[in-house]
């Protein structure tokens, strides 16, 4: 996986490299077991500071979707076998509470109930319809 930074954007550089690790799971081109480039190899490759990669596995380290092994480096996790209910629970509150505040900003824009769930429907299929996933409902 080839991650890219914008230097220019105002995002983050150890949130776009966050941001971009959660994208490569999400649609399978990182699985479950699969080796990070070490924090060093990959500061080196992107031109930014160690500290910054550090930053950005701890957060995915923090969220589960990166286990740390030592000097082994990180890897993928697999969410089946380390997520506990509760922490599955907690993931989820969050994203509901993200969720909550996007509709927050939609309606204070103007929005509607119904354009927000469209909206939110679209980028849903735009994720989900590119792994050829079925919604169940």
């Amino acid at each position: 996986m080839l991650l890219q930074i914008d230097l220019a954007s105002s995002e983050p550089l150890y949130r776009q490299i966050r941001t971009q690790i959660v994208q490569g799971v999400a649609s399978g081109e990182l699985s479950a077991g699969d080796a990070l480039p070490s924090v060093r190899s990959l500061a080196s490759d992107l031109g930014i500071n160690m500290h910054t990669v550090n930053k950005a596995y701890a957060v995915l380290r923090d969220e589960g979707y990166v286990v740390m092994r030592g000097r082994s480096g990180a890897y993928i996790a697999d969410a089946a076998r380390t997520m506990t209910p509760a922490r599955a629970q907690e993931r989820l509150d969050h994203i509901a509470g993200q969720l909550a505040g996007l509709a927050t900003e939609y309606r204070a824009r103007g929005g509607t109930e119904q354009g927000f769930v469209e909206l939110a429907r679209a980028q849903a299929h735009a994720v989900f319809g590119a792994t050829g996933e079925d919604d169940a409902s």
